[in-house]
């Protein structure tokens, strides 16, 4: 006959051997200091024999109404996460806000697998919700507003009302990075930027396509680098714009040099992103160009590894994005009043560094 195989402890099970109440259980191993340490002893000791590990806390959460963490909703594959450092910097800083709270970080990846994006939103076992850098017509954001929880708006989109926003002004920011190659002569420019559109586009763009651009970063680095050309008396219509949809190093190199193949007359670089700046770097390296004599190059984001090489950038607070947003969230998760502005906009940075220097002709 075959053993029959005993029941797995439960807390109530428990709580009837022991004749005390489930809440007596629960604190042995939540609120130890509301009990003796001869009580706490036993309970743990009965539970250990049993087979017990504690409360479950998916139970807890449903019956508290509360998960205890936080999502981060990325628009990108998980590895996106680890891999990019100004995002790497962005999370660290959500990390920290959620230490001061006690509260976990959950990570929701939704931009790789477009069939599942809804549900894997809808489906999250949240508090709130930091959206951090997607476009404004995404289903992510959709799904998000639609679960009706604390949500804060990282970078963009800048459109959505009622919904406190953490950021920078990157139309503004951009500007010392396109003045510092004006004012070092340079007159044939072109720029390299990542995905301006929600969906794939790779290559040249149309200017008269930027207004309608659904990423707002990219689009207001680009607008506001053309504008500080067209006060320079630059053509904006003449300065070349290629994007990759894919933020790799090894897209950012094909850009590169679509762009400058392209146009061999350019005589500058202008990158929205550092790691557009490594594209054209990796391109120069590969032609035997140097720089800045050969060709000037300018970045943004400021990250660590680009300063210690010296690329002149434009140095955005990536962690201070990360606390701000995460803070923020949590103090309306908690019905405070955030501590800071609806929209919190943050300084930027400009920094030299030694990748510009006069034309070459």
């Amino acid at each position: 006959m075959p053993r029959r195989t005993p029941h797995k402890a439960t807390l109530a099970s428990l709580a009837a051997e022991l004749g005390v109440s489930r809440t007596t259980v629960s604190n042995a191993y939540n609120h130890p200091e509301q009990l003796s340490p001869r009580l706490r002893a036993k309970i743990l000791a009965v539970a250990q024999a049993r087979g017990y590990t504690g409360p479950d806390p998916t139970a807890r959460s449903l019956r508290s109404g509360h998960a205890g963490a936080i999502g981060v909703v990325l628009t990108e594959d998980l590895t996106y996460a680890f891999d990019d450092q100004p995002s790497v910097d962005f999370l660290a800083g959500v990390a920290e806000a959620c230490a001061d709270y006690e509260t976990s970080l959950t990570l929701i990846p939704v931009g790789a697998q477009a069939q599942r994006r809804t549900s894997l939103v809808s489906g999250a076992a949240v508090d709130g919700f930091v959206v951090y850098s997607v476009a404004e017509d995404d289903p992510d954001l959709r799904a998000v507003l639609e679960r009706r929880l604390p949500t804060v708006i990282c970078g963009q989109p800048t459109t959505i009302e009622g919904v406190p926003f953490v950021g920078i002004d990157d139309r503004r920011a951009i500007a010392p990075a396109a003045r510092a190659l004006v004012e070092a002569g340079h007159r044939r420019i072109g720029i390299l930027a990542i995905r301006l559109h929600r969906d794939p586009v790779d290559g040249f763009i149309d200017h008269r396509d930027l207004p309608q651009a659904g990423l707002h970063i990219q689009r207001d680095r680009v607008c506001g680098a053309l504008d500080v050309f067209a006060e320079s008396g630059i053509d904006p219509a003449a300065v070349p714009v290629v994007t990759r949809h894919i933020n790799s190093a090894p897209h950012a190199r094909s850009a590169a040099e679509q762009l400058l193949s392209t146009h061999p007359d350019l005589t500058a670089v202008l990158c929205t992103t550092d790691s557009m700046a490594n594209g054209v770097l990796a391109y120069a390296q590969d032609r035997g160009w140097r720089v800045p004599e050969d060709i000037s190059v300018t970045g943004f984001d400021g990250v660590a590894a680009a300063l210690r090489e010296g690329l002149t950038t434009v140095i955005q607070p990536n962690r201070m994005k990360g606390v701000a947003a995460g803070t923020t969230l949590l103090e309306l998760g908690q019905g405070q009043e955030p501590g800071r502005a609806h929209r919190t906009i943050l300084p930027t940075e400009f920094f030299p560094g030694h990748t510009v220097s006069a034309p070459r002709n």
